[in-house]
């Protein structure tokens, strides 16, 4: 039965990005936590803190105003107090000139009585990085911009 809790607490989180929902998003981590996307781009970086999470969302949805995912599979082991979670995806925008973009990864979380205290993603990095020098050549300066990193 938790497990099947702790899945629909994961595609929620997915469904609220969808639906550009980005608040409820941070509430789920703990104060303590790591958030690592991996890659030499503007959403690279590790963080540490709700601020440079928070920070971190806020650029996500400024870069991928349409970002969606498609889940493809969820799957959790482990107990209330050490759990892990791995998400499948595959997701889809749209680029400042009109144009489709995608990418294709894993989610790999942690969590510890309900709040998440460690996020990787894990994705095409460098076709993430193409998209990144693309939108700053379309004028997105932010997308050239260091890592929110702490």
């Amino acid at each position: 039965m938790y497990h099947f809790v702790v899945r629909r607490k994961v595609l929620g989180a997915f469904r609220d990005i969808n639906a550009g929902r980005y608040g409820p998003i941070v509430a789920q981590f703990a104060p303590r936590h790591s958030h690592t996307m991996f890659g030499q781009h503007a959403l690279g970086g590790a963080r540490r803190t709700l601020s440079s999470t928070r920070e971190w969302y806020g650029r996500l949805q400024r870069l991928l105003p349409d970002l969606r995912f498609t889940v493809q599979s969820v799957g959790v082991s482990g107990w209330p107090w050490d759990t892990r979670i791995l998400v499948s995806w595959t997701d889809a925008f749209t680029l400042p000139d009109g144009s489709p973009g995608n990418n294709q990864g894993v989610h790999e979380l942690r969590m510890a009585w309900g709040k998440v205290t460690a996020l990787e993603v894990h994705c095409d990095t460098a076709r993430l990085q193409g998209y990144c020098e693309r939108m700053q050549a379309l004028g997105l300066e932010e997308a050239g911009a260091p890592p929110i990193a702490d």
